[in-house]
């Protein structure tokens, strides 16, 4: 949950058989949607399968996908499923848990119907809370924006994951389906998409809107940046050159891995005022990825929050897309078998969304060294000694599902730690990025590794000392000593001082709610940084406005997010409420400064190996 959590599964491959002699028609399952009629926040789908060979199989919705790593239970949101004959005769069905029905007489199937609810109204505040699905892993169902993440409305028969689909998606003229899936259909209200397999399907979201979208190339990539924004506070065309600029560093960076000619990137922004989307980050698929954001969010700290985000994404298109194991490219999407190297998928994935940045050029050494320095401090809060094999195989179940969002942080330290540890066996010249071509070489999208023969081919591709630094590290309870490694690179640990946020001290909140009237409150009986202090604020008071602009609990996120971009002695404003009576403090912002470790470059000795790490 990403920075976020990440779903995995094949790259869908269209496919078209025609000769001038023959017109080869390949048994598939068609899928119809119809997003014209909304009937109680719902929608009707369709599936019609070719005649089953045998009498008694499963319909199945998912109950995890992966790169959520949780068990979301999607069948929750179906209902009034129903089988039916080709005569129009209806065929029982026996409902054995949430998300599976079984079918006595399938040789007779024609058809099933069901009407799907979306996610999106049932989530908590943070869309965390209970057994939320991540939004965006979820869905939408609304005239002006729908997200069709596939896996929500179209479930699989048991007999048939290996057979293509076709599906049809009816939609209002106004609205356009942003995704990395070709539409076959030149109409203006129908959408026809073609996959492989179901797993290809499930793994193309698509996005419907009223067009706003940005396309450009990358290369040979096309690329294309589709926006959903309730009040039209973003475009497409606000946000899509930043992104350009890095997806082009990021292809530099990458060299000659090219695993995927279109990608999609689907944001959708809510505007956390109603029953919406409250779960921030994206989603990551073969060919795209699915983004949820606040609107409210300020534009500088929104490219920012893209930047990092989408990064990490777009380089899943190294793996899993092109390096992955069975487990994920045979995804059980109802009884998974997990893979035991997140280390890579994630892990990696999210080292060389901050390496190619310093690599590029877009942050400088000490942006990038605080950046791995706030990643080793996350890291040592988390269980150390856990291996990470162990906790990515068992990652459904707890407790090792409490460990997850450690791949994020001292997953990525792995992959800089056996990053630097190649260079020096190599005098600079090769490092992870080669790794990874090597093994995209050897692998690819179609050709998955078996998960216990992974590491044996690393260091076979490597050296021995991979191999102990994989046993002591990765596989085994160790924690990393990153000085040692920091050490290879002339790099040595510092003190310093890193800015805090002045509403909140990791968990601790300096404001609270009055829940009756909406209002913003300094908490009584707490020590409050100088922030408070330099401006006369006091415990109790109520905050009603900072720099002109109101805030309440409807967008205390938005004050919060606003307060990220603050300078140190910046002019600052802020109306406040005493005993009621309303006043208007004006000053300069002082932050709150903590100590913390840092890392610099001192050893210039080791300057040439340094810069071959982080210049490649």
């Amino acid at each position: 949950m990403k920075k976020i959590v990440y779903s995995v599964a094949l790259a869908s491959l269209l496919f078209s058989c025609k000769s001038a002699q023959v017109t080869n028609t390949k048994p598939e399952v068609n899928v119809t949607i119809d997003l014209n009629t909304i009937t109680d926040d719902k929608v009707m789908v369709t599936l019609e399968p070719t005649p089953s060979k045998e009498d008694v199989i499963t319909f199945n919705i998912p109950k995890t996908v992966p790169g959520t790593y949780s068990s979301d239970n999607y069948g929750r949101f179906i209902e009034k499923i129903k089988a039916y004959t080709s005569k129009g005769e209806n065929i029982p069905l026996a409902k054995l848990d949430e998300n599976t029905y079984r079918i006595v007489g399938a040789k007779k199937l024609s058809k099933i119907t069901y009407w799907v609810n979306d996610t999106y109204d049932t989530e908590q505040v943070g869309g965390i809370g209970g057994d939320d699905v991540f939004s965006p892993a979820g869905t939408n169902i609304d005239p002006n924006c729908f997200v069709l993440n596939n896996h929500g409305f179209i479930g699989y028969f048991s007999d048939k994951k290996e057979t293509p689909y076709t599906l049809t998606i009816k939609h209002p003229e106004n609205l356009y389906g942003a995704t990395a899936l070709t539409d076959n259909d030149p109409s203006k209200n129908t959408d026809v998409f073609k996959a492989d397999r179901y797993a290809s399907l499930v793994d193309q979201p698509i996005m419907y809107t009223q067009p706003d979208v940005v396309n450009f190339k990358v290369e040979d990539m096309d690329i294309q940046i589709s926006v959903y924004s309730p009040t039209g506070k973003f475009k497409a065309a606000d946000l899509a050159p930043n992104m350009e600029t890095m997806m082009k560093a990021q292809k530099k960076f990458l060299g000659p891995i090219n695993n995927t000619k279109k990608y999609a990137v689907l944001i959708y922004l809510t505007d956390m005022k109603k029953n919406d989307a409250k779960g921030f980050g994206a989603l990551e698929h073969n060919t795209s990825t699915t983004v949820v954001m606040p609107e409210m969010m300020p534009a500088e700290e929104m490219n920012e929050q893209l930047k990092d985000i989408v990064s990490h994404e777009f380089f899943h298109i190294v793996s899993p897309l092109g390096i992955h194991a069975e487990q994920i490219h045979y995804f059980d999407f109802n009884e998974p078998k997990m893979s035991k190297h997140l280390w890579m998928y994630e892990g990696i994935t999210e080292y060389f969304a901050n390496l190619f940045q310093i690599n590029q050029g877009l942050i400088n050494e000490d942006e990038f060294y605080g950046r791995m320095a706030d990643k080793i401090r996350q890291a040592q809060n988390m269980n150390d000694t856990m291996p990470f094999t162990e906790m990515s195989a068992n990652v459904l179940k707890k407790p090792y599902k409490d460990q997850y969002l450690n791949v994020y942080q001292k997953g990525a330290l792995i992959g800089m730690c056996m990053d630097i540890l190649i260079r020096e066996k190599s005098n600079g010249q090769k490092g992870v990025l080669d790794l990874m071509q090597k093994l995209n070489n050897q692998y690819g999208i179609n050709k998955p590794f078996k998960d216990e023969e992974l590491f044996d081919k690393i260091v076979a591709l490597t050296y021995p000392e991979v191999g102990e630094f994989i046993k002591t590290y990765i596989d085994g309870t160790t924690p990393i000593p990153y000085d040692k490694f920091f050490e290879k690179i002339g790099v040595t640990q510092t003190q310093t001082k890193i800015p805090g946020n002045v509403f909140i001290k990791g968990q601790s909140p300096y404001i609270t709610i009055n829940q009756a009237t909406k209002e913003i409150i300094t908490l009584p009986g707490i020590t409050l940084p100088e922030f408070y202090n330099h401006l006369g604020i006091k415990n109790g008071d109520t905050i009603l406005a900072i720099n002109d602009k109101n805030y309440n609990l409807d967008n205390i996120y938005d004050m919060i997010a606003s307060s990220q971009s603050w300078k140190e002695n910046d002019p600052i404003s802020v109306k406040i409420k005493r005993e009621g009576k309303e006043m208007l403090l004006k000053g300069t912002i002082k932050l709150p400064y903590e100590e913390a470790t840092g890392y610099k470059a001192t050893n210039d000795s080791k300057k040439q190996l340094k810069d071959a790490w982080l210049k490649g």
